[in-house]
């Protein structure tokens, strides 16, 4: 089941697809991203619990059982992040659609509030095995195509997404379909996106654990200098690779008679984990990084838990079992124009080195603003727009921080970071379901809950104003510095 009858996989050796073969993985990959996110029933979840198909209570779905994906999402992250490497990305995939359908079929069978209760524990380890969808590819073609391929996969994503959000709306408002009927289509979808990914073809290498040595190894290790798009050299970054001292050693010293074969190199677990270490020692020294990361982890704990509780919110400010509503329209419309604003600030011309934080913390701002108007102002369209405004500046930010941390960075460590600040932000959301949300903790109600998001996001929006002025400051005065020294020198 490596790969379709007809079609040729990977060669044995381990070599990226040459050529056009590029194409073919790509394909099946984006295919399987587009229906895996076409679940046209997801933006009526809240509404399908608390109705008449599962009859539960807002204290049993907001209290007790959306807080049980945070916490499984956390738990499976790193074991996932180790697996999703060591098993060459394809099996996790599978695992993924094998998830995606047992939580949709559970959602539409299952009773009760434990079995709900098991399917958030499934759905978040749909989450967790996310990672394998976006490195999956980095496997499989040349360093050149890593941007193209990238672009491909994420607007898969967003498109199946989209569509789906769409076809819910229009055939819940237009057509009178029952909730019910959305789910069976999701279920669908989904188990199609599985039957898809036994096409994908296996890997030979992977970023950690099944490293493809050649003689002229430097090669095939460069780093993307993300600020021109240029390719460059890096042989220092060879030193990041785990297990480089036992490679080093066995690079033959004739490279001209061995050039043309390459071998796997598999570093074992100690290696790794050692290496993983220095690595985290080395890239969160660096100020910017940590400025960055730090800002990442905070934010996307706080976005996790409002796109997580804003159906609720929702549904308290209009029942939808009384009124019409348009969720799948109003996740159509943020994904859309996020994308627009991602796409658009590819183009805009700022440094970042010394305006960065400053812009992080103003956007910060208008994200607390955003949650605060939802949460005060008791319309349902007002909430929609907020919604939508939240949605696009966080993309736009989240979209500015990868692009800082990812410039300069080898891919081993790129991923890394992302994996760290991804479990930050997961243990920091942890934390605050466990105070704020759990029935265990103080269980508060959801417009209560929805202040506390909007003093977190101005809370991050003081600290990177303060920590932004202080940069301008330093910066402004280095400048000045600079002439008087320059004069001082002059004889």
């Amino acid at each position: 089941m490596e790969a379709r009858a007809g079609l040729r996989a990977p060669p044995a050796s381990g070599r990226a697809p040459r050529g056009r073969c590029w194409v073919l993985p790509t394909a099946l990959l984006c295919l399987y991203g587009f229906f895996a996110s076409l679940r046209p029933s997801e933006p009526f979840l809240t509404r399908y619990l608390l109705g008449p198909d599962k009859n539960l209570t807002e204290t049993q779905v907001f209290n007790e059982i959306y807080p049980v994906w945070t916490y499984s999402y956390l738990v499976l992250l790193f074991p996932v992040f180790l697996a999703t490497d060591y098993l060459r990305y394809k099996p996790v995939i599978l695992l993924q659609g094998l998830s995606l359908i047992v939580t949709w079929f559970m959602l539409l069978y299952a009773q009760g509030l434990l079995a709900i209760q098991f399917l958030e524990f499934f759905y978040g380890l749909v989450t967790a095995t996310e990672i394998a969808y976006y490195s999956y590819i980095y496997s499989i073609v040349d360093l050149n195509l890593y941007q193209k391929v990238t672009s491909y996969c994420r607007s898969a994503t967003l498109v199946g997404y989209t569509v789906g959000s769409i076809c819910g709306q229009v055939l819940v408002s237009v057509a009178s379909w029952s909730l019910f009927s959305l789910n069976v289509i999701s279920l669908t979808s989904v188990s199609v996106a599985f039957a898809t990914a036994w096409f994908l073809p296996m890997p030979q290498k992977s970023l950690f654990f099944h490293l493809v040595l050649r003689s002229q190894v430097s090669r095939e290790m460069k780093v993307l200098d993300c600020k021109n798009g240029a390719v460059i050299q890096d042989d220092a970054a060879l030193k990041r690779v785990p297990g480089w001292e036992d490679i080093e050693s066995k690079v033959p010293l004739n490279v001209e008679e061995h050039s043309a074969e390459p071998q796997e190199q598999k570093v074992d677990l100690s290696k790794v984990l050692k290496e993983l270490w220095r690595d985290f020692l080395h890239c969160y020294s660096s100020r910017p990084m940590l400025c960055w990361s730090v800002w990442w982890a905070f934010s996307t704990c706080g976005y996790f838990q409002v796109i997580n509780y804003t159906q609720g919110l929702w549904e308290m400010v209009l029942p939808s079992q009384s009124f019409e509503i348009y969720n799948g329209g109003v996740e159509a419309v943020s994904t859309l124009l996020g994308a627009v604003a991602v796409f658009a600030v590819g183009y805009v011309k700022v440094s970042w080195a010394i305006w960065g934080e400053v812009a992080l913390a103003l956007f910060s701002l208008i994200i607390a603003a955003a949650v605060y108007v939802m949460d005060t102002v008791r319309n349902i369209w007002v909430c929609y727009v907020s919604y939508v405004i939240f949605r696009i500046v966080y993309m736009l930010l989240i979209t500015i921080a990868t692009f800082q941390i990812a410039t300069n960075l080898s891919m081993e460590r790129y991923a890394l970071v992302f994996g760290i600040n991804t479990f930050i932000a997961l243990a920091l959301q942890t934390l605050l379901t466990l105070i704020v949300v759990d029935s265990s903790g103080l269980g508060l109600n959801i417009f209560t809950q929805f202040m506390i998001y909007a003093s977190y996001f101005a809370a991050i929006s003081l600290v990177f104003l303060v920590s932004g002025i202080h940069s301008v400051m330093k910066n402004y005065r280095r400048q000045e510095e600079m002439p008087s020294r320059s004069t001082a020198s002059t004889p």
